[in-house]
């Protein structure tokens, strides 16, 4: 996102690893609220596994918060200001709303700051088109949420925990899923093409669909473990979407 905006090589890649430090401070905060349930349960994780101890968990979750931030400092006030959101919305994830019916919240809110991270932090602003694609990546943020939720139905329906996918069950989330994602393509290609977006764009975006759709038809019937490399699958693909679709109507005018 930073490169898109126009940010030179140095600024994109302190944004990138900001914001990477930024999601493993959330993620190991994460396994350490998962590692009682994950005992016995997931021993490729690092906490069950015996790689990792608690403590050290709580370095690289306190550290990554500390790193993300100070790599953000050099963009402005409005730029930590942003991270510290993103923190709070992927602890409260880890935290409270994690294993609930509302699961999907944090992940809807928080994905579309991602882009805006990396577009507010080069610029210290944000083009107008924003305003269309802010919705649809809540819109994506939600289908992922579910897809996440999805690959731990079996576990969570066993350990009596709530979420979207135990509340509709592994075929309507499956639905729910590839419904949503299905909107957000579409959102996109027609955005695309009344912008007359340049062929590159359109095919970044076609081959992220293409991703997506992978990921959607492979997790149709996949087990938890598949159903969790899908979900990962349609991630990566939403973010190829987001970055050729902010070529194409951006960059493109």
């Amino acid at each position: 996102m930073a490169l898109l905006a126009g940010a030179d090589g140095m600024t994109a890649v302190r944004l990138g690893v900001s914001m990477t430090a930024l999601q493993v401070s959330i993620g190991s905060l994460n396994d350490i609220v998962d590692a009682p349930r994950d005992a016995g349960q997931k021993p490729g994780k690092p906490i069950p596994g015996g790689l990792v101890s608690p403590v050290q968990a709580w370095v690289v979750a306190i550290g990554g918060a500390v790193l993300g931030l100070a790599l953000a400092l050099p963009s402005g006030m409005a730029t930590v200001i942003l991270a510290i959101l993103i923190l709070a919305i992927g602890y409260a994830y880890d935290l409270a709303f994690k294993g609930t019916a509302w699961s999907w919240l944090p992940f809807a809110v928080g994905i579309p700051l991602l882009p805006v991270f990396g577009w507010l932090g080069a610029t210290g602003g944000l083009p107008s088109s924003f305003a269309i694609l802010l919705p649809v990546a809540v819109i994506a943020g939600a289908a992922l949420a579910v897809a996440n939720a999805r690959a731990d139905v079996e576990r969570d329906a066993a350990a009596g925990v709530d979420s979207v996918a135990t509340r509709l069950g592994t075929e309507r989330a499956w639905a729910v899923n590839a419904g949503l994602l299905g909107v957000v393509i579409l959102l996109a290609a027609v955005t695309l093409i009344t912008e007359g977006a340049t062929p590159l764009a359109m095919l970044g975006a076609a081959g992220a669909a293409v991703v997506i759709g992978v990921g959607v038809i492979l997790g149709q019937n996949a087990d938890s473990a598949g159903r969790e490399r899908a979900w990962e699958l349609e991630a990566v693909g939403v973010g190829l979407l987001a970055a050729a679709w902010l070529a194409g109507t951006t960059l493109g005018q």
